[in-house]
């Protein structure tokens, strides 16, 4: 993952949190494995029912735009026939090949895992607004709109985007989840075990009723 020298700005309540941030993360590489403090757990964020007889993960990148139009086309026939009606368990697990990606993602685990994929739905319908911006201020500005947006405070947003020790154990589980499902892009989808680059719902939905046994 390359972290990248974040430049001086402003200090806005936005910007001084994302800059801390990048502070410690421009250690990261050091910290790995280093230290005998656990990491804090990382909650899978999941839907559906916990005795599907089919699993699907879904990699993603918020800064991915074939991942949020993923999350436009297909993923609410999916949620609607799939999903809802207990037939599979769908976990959505986060890759990080981009800072902007991982504030993301923290942002979207601000709110628990109740609210997480209502959160992602925002970030992805307002992708454009966000992803595009070359100055960290005005991604920390649109991220912290999104947040808003979804009831959450500027507090309890500052809280999470500076909780250093979820950010490396964030990190450290999505790489393994990643090289131990060989994911190099996003997004991918693991269906019962088995790796689908982007597909489209029909195409899903034939290896989700091949996999049923439909």
């Amino acid at each position: 993952m390359t972290l990248l020298r974040m430049k001086r700005t402003a200090a806005t309540p936005a910007t001084a949190i994302l800059i801390a941030l990048m502070a410690f993360l421009a250690l990261t590489a050091r910290a790995f494995g280093q230290g005998d403090e656990a990491h804090p757990q990382v909650v899978e964020m999941a839907l559906g029912s916990e005795t599907a007889a089919v699993q699907v993960e879904e990699y993603l990148s918020f800064t991915c735009p074939h991942c949020a139009r993923f999350h436009r086309d297909v993923y609410p026939q999916l949620k609607a026939n799939y999903i809802d009606t207990g037939k599979i368990r769908f976990i959505a697990r986060e890759v990080y090949f981009d800072r902007v990606a991982l504030w993301a993602a923290m942002l979207a685990r601000c709110g628990g895992p109740d609210r997480y994929f209502g959160i992602a739905d925002l970030l992805f319908q307002r992708q454009d607004d966000w992803i595009r911006k070359s100055d960290p201020t005005e991604v920390a500005n649109e991220l912290f709109r999104i947040g808003r947006i979804a009831g959450m405070t500027e507090e309890s947003m500052g809280q999470c985007l500076q909780d250093r020790d979820m950010a490396l154990a964030m990190i450290e589980v999505s790489e393994a989840q990643r090289t131990a499902a060989g994911i190099n892009s996003t997004p991918s989808l693991v269906v019962d075990g088995v790796n689908h680059r982007s597909v489209s719902y029909a195409e899903l939905a034939s290896l989700i009723d091949a996999a049923l046994g439909d």
